[in-house]
């Protein structure tokens, strides 16, 4: 994923999912990359920074991640404490789920997940 600021993007990623920096490093190009791990998965997010190469533009509805959490009461109570705002949600799906979307830096859109008891993940 493209961004404009690292170290903010870093921040955010950190601060609210704990995720961890695997790796740092420039691309032959001047590219600035971060590998960020995401718990209980093999994945890795890429962050890309590269600012001559231009502005970034996120499309709406075209890109985001999703990521699965216990408890989506406690999840809102987080993002309440670090001043993140619910942009949509948190709503209710026909199966009993339940989901709510918050933005990060540069406008990727980030699905927030809580399955109900006894779904498992396919």
């Amino acid at each position: 994923m493209r961004v404009s600021d690292m170290e903010q993007t870093l921040a955010f990623y950190q601060g609210l999912f704990g995720f961890e920096i695997v790796e740092r490093k420039t691309s032959p190009r001047g590219s600035q990359l971060a590998f960020l791990s995401v718990p209980n998965s093999d994945e890795l997010i890429e962050l890309c920074s590269f600012p001559s190469s231009g502005p970034i533009n996120v499309e709406e509805d075209l890109i985001h991640l999703a990521f699965e959490v216990d408890d989506m009461d406690e999840a809102i109570k987080d993002l309440k404490s670090k001043n993140i705002p619910i942009t949509d949600g948190p709503t209710t799906g026909t199966s009993g789920g339940r989901f709510l979307f918050i933005d990060a830096p540069d406008g990727y859109e980030i699905e927030l997940i809580e399955r109900p008891a006894g779904v498992d993940i396919v």
